[in-house]
């Protein structure tokens, strides 16, 4: 895996709480060398079967390999974080994993088979979504969708509710042992308000959902672009989080996938 990518804001403004008292970094790790390391801090093991949605993808690049997650929202596509494709050339799909090295298959498709998202701007973390396009899967107790929120749910804010994040990232700020079971946790749904002052208004905005963090439980490196779940439904795609650590309590950020319903038909047919 790599380190966090800390993105500089280089946005000026005089209006209070539009700049971020703490600049957000993506959960992707920027090493020179290509490496997967951890698991969500203070997680929980999965089971066999218990996240068929989840996928894990190795990207490789011009400046290296990173590890990130995804979900399965078709027979033929992938949703992840826009953040991840950046700058790959290459990404393999590993499929129905709950240890890492043992997946059910694998797929390796070039970028030319995903869509990053076209406004996509890593400074302000706007638009962090991508679809990949894979080979045809057959579903299976491993291998299956995750559904996207009905088109009646998008103004839900989902305050207050408890969704699960999964994924391979880092079991703490300080782990460095590669992860061989996926992880899980229980994350509770915050105001934007409140994830907008550790972040700032030009960050958090409506397009972004922001969990708390208690106890040390949060997404961390190699989570990206990973699943927030709620009853069986795709809410959000990890995206960011604090650049003092996984584990300081601080806000954990994910797109929010009810704002890109219609940008994910238009790109790839696929509704709720």
């Amino acid at each position: 895996m790599k380190v966090f990518v800390v993105l500089v804001l280089a946005i000026a403004s005089a209006s209070a709480g539009l700049l971020p008292q703490a600049v957000p970094v993506h959960p992707r790790d920027s090493t020179a060398k290509p490496s997967i390391n951890g698991r969500i801090t203070n997680g929980k093991n999965a089971v066999a079967d218990q996240f068929p949605y989840q996928v894990g993808l190795s990207f490789l690049g011009l400046k290296g390999s990173w590890w990130c997650g995804g979900s399965i929202i078709d027979n033929s596509w992938v949703l992840t974080a826009a953040h991840c494709t950046s700058g790959a050339s290459y990404v393999t799909i590993y499929y129905g994993a709950t240890v890492r090295t043992s997946p059910q298959y694998t797929q390796t498709v070039s970028s030319s088979n995903w869509i990053q998202h076209e406004n996509y701007v890593s400074l302000t973390v706007r638009n962090d979504i991508s679809l990949i396009k894979t080979p045809s899967v057959t579903f299976s107790a491993s291998v299956n969708k995750i559904a996207l929120p009905a088109i009646a749910s998008r103004y839900s804010t989902y305050v207050g509710q408890t969704a699960v994040a999964s994924g391979w990232g880092l079991t703490s700020d300080t782990a460095s042992a590669v992860a061989k079971d996926l992880q899980y946790t229980d994350l509770t749904v915050i105001e934007n308000s409140v994830c907008q002052k550790t972040f700032g208004s030009l960050v958090v905005t409506s397009r972004v959902i922001c969990v708390a963090t208690p106890k040390g439980t949060s997404t961390c490196q190699g989570d990206s672009g990973g699943p927030l779940a709620l009853d069986s439904t795709l809410i959000g795609i990890t995206s960011f989080g604090s650049p003092d650590g996984c584990e300081v309590g601080a806000p954990a950020a994910f797109t929010r996938v009810t704002s890109y319903l219609d940008w994910i038909k238009t790109n790839s047919g696929i509704s709720a």
